[in-house]
């Protein structure tokens, strides 16, 4: 009686029992369609191997429409699925991970200030913003996201971190190098270099 059980819940007897009742769906398919043909003569009939050819292209077509749906699905769920992986991975990838933030961030800090140097404020401030979100995706307080608006990044910070200013410092003045046409000046790349500073000491 367990063996007859555990053979009913099975996959592979799901998978004979789905393929028993598409093989009499077709048959059942395939005989409304032979009904609705006009009268033919007598004695004529499809032959057993255009039957078979045609079974062959409904698991064809079935096939390949479940592999279509599969890729689909695969390119819609897995950023989530990398993304569940990575937040799951070993140390040793945290470590590393975490290594090349810091490499990124020292990066983007340093371009910071030659930009600086050169004049190019907007650019300066802007390297300073990017160096946040890099800080904030290192600290897993808020995981960057290409789609994400600076109106969101200041909606997630304001229940998750105090104080708030200096992030709001940073989104601020990142929204006026996007959105305004405010001449970004030394001051602005001051108050940005001092709101990282605080932020970096959390």
């Amino acid at each position: 009686m367990p063996t007859d059980t555990f053979e009913k819940t099975s996959w592979s007897w799901q998978l004979s029992k789905f393929q028993e009742q598409a093989g009499e769906w077709w048959e059942y398919q395939f005989y409304r369609f032979e009904k609705a043909l006009p009268e033919l003569p007598t004695g004529w009939s499809i032959s057993p191997w255009l039957g078979e050819l045609l079974k062959f292209l409904f698991w064809l077509v079935l096939g390949l429409f479940i592999a279509w749906v599969g890729w689909r699905l695969w390119r819609e769920f897995s950023p989530y699925v990398y993304s569940w992986l990575n937040r799951s991975g070993n140390i040793t990838d945290f470590r590393v991970k975490t290594r090349s933030n810091e490499s990124s961030i020292a990066l983007l800090l340093e371009r910071s200030q030659e930009f600086y140097r050169q004049g190019n404020y907007r650019e300066a401030c802007r390297c300073v913003y990017l160096a946040m979100l890099q800080q904030l995706d290192k600290n897993a307080i808020a995981p960057q996201k290409l789609s994400r608006t600076d109106g969101e990044y200041l909606q997630l910070l304001r229940s998750s971190v105090t104080p708030i200013q200096p992030y709001e410092t940073l989104i601020t003045t990142h929204e006026q190098l996007c959105f305004g046409n405010a001449e970004i000046l030394p001051d602005n790349y001051e108050q940005c270099r001092q709101a990282y500073r605080e932020i970096s000491q959390e």
